[in-house]
């Protein structure tokens, strides 16, 4: 299996090489090179198998010749060991037709655990081959930067900064990040918002005067590893509720569009889907781009759902160029031209191209509550804001009746119990296994929103 470049000029490289080296040399975010594919046969046989199991096959057409079936199976079994639940991602009914997606029960209570903790052991694996090390610097909105340090601390051969926005993520989330002590350990708070952070980090790989001294590595889902590994429990959930034989549709709470996309890729690989919903909150330029196909930005909405405040979802271009006929030159001009107006207009290719699986709602705050208040009350489920968000957009797509219709639960609800509290009326307590977390001492370092001390603050500490 080979990976090229969105934006057409970098090297295509190796699923080692693309795990470790995270963005392309040209800007651009590594794909594979064509789709591999099951038949339907094929994925039948998969049903009953336990997930770590069920991760091995899925994955192991992206792996190629870097890991052997026996290797990667040792690699995804020690992963989710660490899982607080023995089905990894269960599945829990609220009604006759809507489902949630249970993706909490990692280390640190989000979906990002299900990619990273696997990650943090494909690093490890793949960094002993050539005697390397590696600097990860990465952002985050919130859950992303607490499962990425989990999955690397202590780790001998990489080394972590991550940056997140300053006041913009909840006491859980900063916590999780912030009381890791672990000496390959750097987090830093910007002045400023997550894209601001994600501008940086994108930056960061094409200044020379960084990449001369040391190797970078990233761990957001710009790295194709950790979007590999989201792909699996769309196969799992499908699996549970009759596929391949009958369709689901799946309603995603999207900021990045990583975990939306994974759906994408599962669609490619030949797991039926009726139809990818994208649930946004206001920053909602995902929804004006699928609806109207505009992919403008505007400023940056705080809401009570940090991790879709963004303005800029980096791994929309990797949709936008498989379905928009993988031109690479034509790609990387469209970016070009984005990056320097912050708007752009989908073409007709890429549009048709979307709708054929996608679609996508918007959703305010009032919007998120009622979900909430729905799932508490005639459910007897708590939410967080973001699920919230997806279960709004699940019960009003339309659909046909005999699809069921899976919710992705992205993070565990007492990670942002305040929203919780103020929209049910009960407060969710932290899990067992989070332990002492406000009892244990912060360190993190605090920047202004420049590219210029975010740099010089990573060359002066880096190993």
């Amino acid at each position: 299996m080979k990976y090229v470049s969105t934006r057409g000029s970098a090297p295509a490289l190796d699923f080692a090489g693309v795990t470790l080296a995270g963005l392309a040399s040209d800007g651009g975010l590594y794909v594979p090179e064509e789709w591999p594919q099951f038949s339907l046969d094929e994925i039948a046989a998969m049903r009953g198998l336990p997930y770590a199991e069920l991760a091995a096959r899925v994955m192991q057409p992206f792996v190629g010749d870097c890991l052997s079936p026996d290797r990667l199976g040792e690699l995804t079994a020690k992963a989710y060991g660490r899982f607080a639940h023995a089905a990894v991602t269960p599945l829990t009914q609220l009604d006759e037709r809507q489902w949630l997606l249970e993706l909490f029960h990692g280390p640190t209570l989000a979906f990002k655990d299900v990619a990273l903790q696997l990650l943090g052991l494909l690093f490890e694996e793949f960094l002993e081959r050539d005697d390397g090390s590696l600097t990860i610097v990465g952002a985050t909105s919130g859950d992303t930067g607490s499962a990425a340090i989990d999955a690397v601390a202590g780790l001998d051969r990489v080394e972590i900064f991550m940056l997140h926005p300053k006041g913009r993520v909840s006491d859980v989330q900063r916590r999780q990040m912030t009381t890791v002590r672990a000496p390959n350990v750097h987090n830093i708070a910007i002045d400023g918002s997550f894209d601001d952070a994600q501008a940086m980090v994108k930056r960061i790989f094409t200044d020379r005067d960084v990449t001369a001294k040391h190797r970078i590595g990233a761990v957001n889902s710009i790295n194709w590893a950790r979007l590999m590994a989201q792909v699996v429990y769309y196969f799992a959930a499908s699996l549970q509720l009759g596929g391949p034989d009958r369709k689901q549709a799946f309603s995603v709470p999207t900021g990045n569009f990583g975990d939306v996309f994974a759906g994408h890729v599962a669609a490619r690989m030949g797991l039926p889907v009726e139809r990818l919903i994208v649930a946004t909150n206001v920053n909602d330029i995902l929804h004006r781009a699928l609806s109207a196909g505009d992919y403008s930005t505007g400023s940056v909405t705080p809401t009570a759902a940090p991790s879709m405040d963004i303005q800029v979802s980096s791994n929309f271009e990797r949709l936008l160029y498989d379905v928009g006929g993988r031109d690479g030159m034509a790609m990387a001009e469209q970016m070009r031209a984005f990056e320097a107006s912050r708007a752009m207009q989908l073409t007709n290719a890429q549009r048709e191209g979307a709708a054929a699986l996608f679609t996508s709602m918007r959703a305010d705050e009032n919007d998120m509550a009622r979900a909430m208040r729905w799932a508490s009350e005639a459910c007897a489920e708590i939410v967080d804001p973001h699920t919230a968000i997806g279960l709004h957009a699940a019960r009003a797509a339309d659909l046909p009746a005999d699809v069921p219709v899976v919710t992705l639960v992205t993070a565990h609800p007492a990670k942002f119990p305040d929203a919780v509290e103020r929209a049910t009326g009960s407060r969710p307590a932290l899990p067992g296994r989070v332990g002492d977390l406000f009892a244990r001492e912060e360190a993190y370092t605090e920047l202004p929103g420049t590219y210029e001390a975010v740099r010089d603050h990573i060359l002066a500490n880096a190993s």
